[in-house]
Parts: C-alpha cells; sequence; structure tokens
C-alpha cells in the first residue's frame, strides 16, 4: 500500500475537467485508488466522488493507492497533478 500526500496545483482546482482527467488515469489501473480530504474518503475512479471533493489550489489531499500496479498509479497520478492536468497557467 502506498500514502502519499499530494497538492494541488492547477489554478482551478478538482473541477469538473481536472476530476475527470484525474478518473480516467485511475481506471487505467486495478489497484484501488482513494482520495482523502477533509475527513472524507472517495474511490478516485468516481468522478462524482472526486467533484464533490471540492479540492482547490494548493490543497492538500491524501492519496492511497493499494494493488499490484500501485508504483504505476502513483507515478501516473503525481505525473498528471505535477503536469496541473494539462492546464495553461
Amino acid at each position: 500500500m502506498i500514502r502519499q500526500t499530494i497538492t494541488i496545483k492547477n489554478k482551478l482546482g478538482l473541477h469538473t475537467r481536472a476530476a475527470a482527467k484525474l478518473v480516467d488515469t485511475a481506471k487505467h489501473f486495478g489497484s484501488r485508488i482513494e482520495l482523502i480530504y477533509r475527513d472524507r474518503v472517495v474511490d478516485c475512479k468516481s468522478i462524482m466522488g472526486v467533484i464533490t471533493l471540492g479540492a482547490q489550489k494548493d490543497n492538500e489531499l491524501e492519496l492511497i493507492i493499494n494493488g499490484e500496479d500501485e508504483t504505476d498509479a502513483l507515478t501516473a497520478i503525481t505525473k498528471l497533478i505535477d503536469e496541473k492536468f494539462g492546464e495553461k497557467q
């Protein structure tokens, strides 16, 4: 199991488009992937769950990944976040 703190870096936070990219990335992996923010735990493969977190720029979330491909999932998700979900800023 991997547990890591991530910081949302894009200007608009986890708005619909960014959340959709995160969910799409997470769905490529068999591992269970969860996000924790303000004591709420959501499945990272659920668009509604991710959007309802309401995470904004500079908010810190806990990312928990458990499964066979957890290292690859962590790499892909952190890359997406580091690249600000492909948004120009």
